[in-house]
């Protein structure tokens, strides 16, 4: 089961994922807010999502 600000973070990301510029600003809060086992489970979770939106792939390398 997702923890809450991980399920919001999500909520959020899925969002403004319309906005590659806001989606990219919503990881980089989203990497300071989240415990670590959180970030290991959006950074799954960005790579699942932005498989099919080729406009957000620029956000992963803040996770890389």
């Amino acid at each position: 089961m997702p923890t809450p600000m991980f399920g919001y973070t999500k909520t959020v990301l899925e969002n403004v994922s319309f906005d590659p510029t806001l989606f990219c600003k919503e990881v980089e809060k989203a990497l300071k807010l989240l415990l670590p086992y959180e970030l290991e489970q959006l950074v799954d979770w960005l790579y699942k999502f932005t498989k099919s939106k080729p406009e957000l792939q620029a956000c992963l390398a803040y996770v890389e």
